[in-house]
Formats: C-alpha cells, sequence, structure tokens
C-alpha cells in the first residue's frame, strides 16, 4: 500500500510508492543543496526503507531542476567555512560527518536492496558522493556531473573519491577530482556514470518504473546479487566463489526459487513475495 511518510523537515520528502521507497531532495531554491535537517532526516529515512517489508527498492531524486549541488556554500560562509560554526573540537566533527556519511552514501551503497538515484540535473560535490553510492544512475539532457570540491577549496566526502576510482578508474577519477571538469549527460553516459539517459519529461516516470520492476523481483536473489558485487570489489576469485555458493543455495531454497521454476513450467510470469529485511 503506497504511503506518504513524515521525514520531520521539507527539507526531504519521502514516500513508499509502488513497492519503491521514493526519497526527493527538496530544496529546489538551493538547487538542493545538503542542509543539517536533510542530511538528519536523510539518514533516518533510508534506515527505515532499508528495513521496511513494503519497500523493495529506493529511488533518490531532487525537486526542481537539480539532483543535489553538495554542500551549501552560502552556509559555508556565514559561518565561515564549513568547519565554522561550533566550538565542538574536531574530532568530534569528524566522529560525526562520518557517521553521517556511512548513514547516507554508506547506507545507499551496501543496503539489500537497489538503489536509484534519477539525476534531472546538477550532481556535484556531496551530492555526487550520494549519486554514486546507489547501484544505478538514472540522467536526462539536463544532468551534469561534477566534482566541484577544488572550486571550494576542500579535497572531497560523501565518499565520491573512493566511488569515482571504481566507477571510471583512478586516472580518470584523478583528472575529474584534481580539474572538477563538468560532464554532460552525454559524456557521464559514455563514461558508466549514468546508466541510462531519457528525456527530461520521461525521467521522473521512467526512474519510478525501472525501481518498481526491481522492488517487484525476487528480493532474496536480488539481495544475494548485490552482496556478491560488492564481495568483487574486495575479495579475490577464490574467495568471492566462496562467499557466492552459500547464498545461491539459500535461494535455491526459496519461496521465490519454487514460484519462478513453477512459473517456468506453466508458461508464466512469476509472481514474487518474498521479503528481505537484514542486510547481505
Amino acid at each position: 500500500m503506497d504511503r506518504t511518510i513524515d521525514t520531520g523537515t521539507d527539507d526531504l520528502l519521502a514516500r513508499v510508492e509502488r513497492g519503491v521507497g521514493v526519497v526527493v531532495l527538496n530544496r529546489p531554491e538551493r538547487r538542493n543543496a545538503l542542509s543539517p535537517d536533510m542530511l538528519t532526516a536523510l539518514a533516518a529515512v533510508l534506515a527505515d526503507m532499508e528495513v521496511a517489508d513494503d519497500v523493495g527498492a529506493v529511488l533518490v531524486t531532487g525537486a526542481g531542476t537539480a539532483f543535489c549541488a553538495g554542500g551549501d556554500v552560502k552556509a559555508f560562509a556565514a559561518r565561515g567555512g564549513e568547519g565554522g560554526g561550533t566550538s565542538a573540537p574536531r574530532e568530534e566533527r569528524a566522529r560525526r560527518q562520518q557517521a553521517m556519511q556511512h548513514a547516507t552514501t554508506g547506507r545507499l551503497h551496501a543496503m539489500a536492496k537497489p538503489t536509484i538515484a534519477a539525476l534531472p540535473g546538477a550532481a556535484a560535490g556531496a551530492g555526487l558522493g550520494l549519486a554514486l553510492g546507489c547501484d544505478l544512475r538514472i540522467g536526462c539532457p539536463d544532468t551534469v556531473i561534477a566534482t566541484a570540491f577544488g572550486k571550494v577549496g576542500l579535497s572531497g566526502d560523501y565518499g565520491t573519491t573512493w566511488l569515482l576510482s571504481r566507477l571510471v578508474g583512478p586516472s580518470r577519477a584523478r583528472r575529474l577530482m584534481f580539474l572538477g571538469e563538468r560532464l554532460d549527460a552525454t559524456a557521464a553516459h559514455e563514461l558508466g556514470l549514468l546508466d541510462w539517459m531519457v528525456e527530461a519529461d520521461a525521467l521522473a516516470g521512467f526512474a519510478l518504473s525501472t525501481a518498481a520492476d526491481l522492488a517487484a523481483g525476487p528480493r532474496q536473489a536480488l539481495a544475494a546479487m548485490k552482496a556478491n558485487l560488492l564481495d568483487a570489489q574486495r575479495c579475490d576469485l577464490p574467495d568471492a566463489m566462496d562467499r557466492e555458493v552459500p547464498r545461491h543455495l539459500e535461494c535455491g531454497v526459496s519461496a521465490d526459487h519454487r514460484e519462478a521454476v513453477q512459473a517456468f513450467v506453466e508458461k508464466r510470469a512469476p509472481v514474487f513475495g518474498a521479503r528481505v529485511t537484514e542486510g547481505p
């Protein structure tokens, strides 16, 4: 059943629609720049969606003409820089930001459900990190990708450097980070940073439909696939194969597998119904 989620702030909107947890970064007047309220709400909403039985996939997008411009530079200026405006020791500030990054980019990357970012416009700085943390990205002709950290004298956060290095390789990641090159949608698609490009007026519908197809899929198998893919980034082949086998066998005794086999015999589309509430 579709439902609206109270996030506690107008900076973030959330709902469940067609089995998809839809999250909307909602500061269009600031190109959806990250605010403390938005980040706190985003972390809480993602934690809830990760375990919600009625959520099979998560879709993150931005209101208006941008996905997310990253940190709010005007707010930085008002408090004398990103690290200003607080009397907390630097170590404490670092711990808080580390926790927030794990709860946002980290959760999108690791949760046992497919995650999708739909980019109606710019994804820059920390906003790019959030987009890259998702399993899949959908863009339109208005999409622009930029690291942007160097332009404000910062080195990068929200996993952007790590994710870029794995998606485009270390050499191109250096170029994008050091020079802050802006990639239009075509270049981002060719580089593999966008999985699909659709027309701007079709973006929202295509993204929701794609996420809904995933949400209606065999959730235990999808969770195991994601775990295998994450293992592939950190394991050698023998270790990865050893990790694959228990997951594959567990899927082999699942209700979804039995349904798929029966549907094949009956020459019909399978109707999956298993639910996953724990991470891989």
